[in-house]
């Protein structure tokens, strides 16, 4: 059964995953979770509370998607920055690396047996 995190851990994985600590040092998370500094170091060499640091900070990233968005959007509109454009394109899937190839011929293709016949023919020749 895997191991569960304290709401002091989930309070302090809350401002661990933010740029900078959401604006606070390691003692004044631990003050607010009402540990010693060594606690959150501790927490944070633990395989559960770092596998939930890491998940948060994905939702936090994954949450500003949309504005990092914009901005490329932006960027790409006001200053023609082409790598910008490109980036947001490949994003959403409107410019890949994937090169398709239409063909349309009039001619029919031969069956297998068909094939067979022709290339016994042309030995034969």
């Amino acid at each position: 059964m895997a191991k569960r995190l304290s709401p002091e851990q989930y309070i302090a994985i809350g401002y661990l995953a933010q740029p900078h600590n959401g604006g606070k040092t390691i003692a004044e998370i631990a003050k607010e979770c009402g540990v010693s500094e060594r606690t959150i170091y501790n927490w944070k060499n633990d395989e559960t509370f770092e596998r939930e640091l890491i998940a948060q900070m994905r939702r936090n990233v994954r949450d500003m998607i949309p504005a990092v968005n914009r901005a490329m959007f932006d960027t790409a509109i006001k200053d023609g920055n082409a790598a910008a454009a490109k980036l947001l394109l490949q994003q959403v899937g409107l410019l890949t690396d994937k090169v398709e190839v239409e063909t349309k011929t009039t001619a029919e293709v031969p069956d297998l047996d068909e094939l067979k016949r022709m290339v016994a023919e042309m030995d034969e020749e």
